[in-house]
C-alpha cells in the first residue's frame, strides 16, 4: 500500500512446482484517486493514491467522508480512512483534516483503542508481578519470565494472588504447569 521499490510490488505471477498463479498488483500509488473519491466503499483507499498535493488529497477525501448521511458508515469510513492515511501522513495533518470526533465514535475505533487498552492492562500487570517475583526470589530463568509474560490479564491477577502462597520458585513453575497450556 506504500510506495515502494522492492521487487514483490512489481510481481505479477507465483510459480510452485506445479502450479502457476498471475495477478495484477494494484499499487495505490500508481492509481488516479478520484475513482476513490467516487466510491464511498474506496474511499478509505483515495489517500494512498497518485497525487501532486497530498495534502489536498486527503482534504478532499475529508469533505467526501462528512458528506455521507448514513451516520454510522461515516464514522466507520472516517476510522478506516485515518488508519489508512496513518501510512502516508502525519497524524496531526490526519487530526486536523478528518474530524477525530466522529472517527472516536466508530465501532472500528473503539475496537482498536478497547484492545489498546487491555494490551496496557496485560503489561502493566506483568510489569508489577515481576517485580515481586524478583523481589522475592531473586533472578529468575528468562524462560519462566517469557511463560508469565504471555499471560491474560486475568490469569496474571490469578497468579498474583496465588503468588502470595509460594514459598520458592518451584511453587511459581508448578502453578505455570497448572494453569497454563504450554
Amino acid at each position: 500500500m506504500q510506495e515502494t521499490d522492492d521487487e514483490i510490488a512489481f510481481t505479477e505471477e507465483y510459480r510452485e512446482e506445479s502450479t502457476i498463479h498471475r495477478y495484477r498488483a494494484v499499487r495505490m500509488w500508481e492509481q488516479d484517486a478520484s475513482l476513490f473519491l467516487e466510491n464511498s466503499a474506496l474511499l478509505p483507499l483515495a489517500p494512498l493514491c497518485r497525487t501532486d498535493s497530498p495534502r489536498e488529497l486527503l482534504s478532499q477525501v475529508a469533505t467526501v467522508v462528512a458528506t455521507i448521511a448514513d451516520r454510522e458508515t461515516r464514522q466507520n469510513t472516517a476510522a478506516y480512512t485515518e488508519i489508512l492515511a496513518g501510512l502516508r501522513f502525519e497524524k496531526d495533518l490526519i487530526r486536523q483534516l478528518l474530524s477525530e470526533d466522529v472517527m472516536q465514535e466508530s465501532v472500528i475505533y473503539q475496537d482498536i483503542l478497547q484492545k489498546g487498552e487491555e494490551r496496557g492492562e496485560q503489561k502493566e500487570a506483568f510489569r508489577f508481578l515481576n517485580r515481586l517475583l524478583n523481589r522475592r526470589f531473586g533472578e529468575i530463568d528468562s524462560s519462566i519470565i517469557e511463560r508469565v509474560r504471555v499471560l491474560s490479564t486475568e490469569q496474571l491477577e490469578v497468579l498474583g494472588e496465588e503468588f502470595l502462597s509460594f514459598s520458592d520458585i518451584s511453587d511459581l513453575v508448578t502453578w505455570l504447569e497448572n494453569n497454563t497450556s504450554s
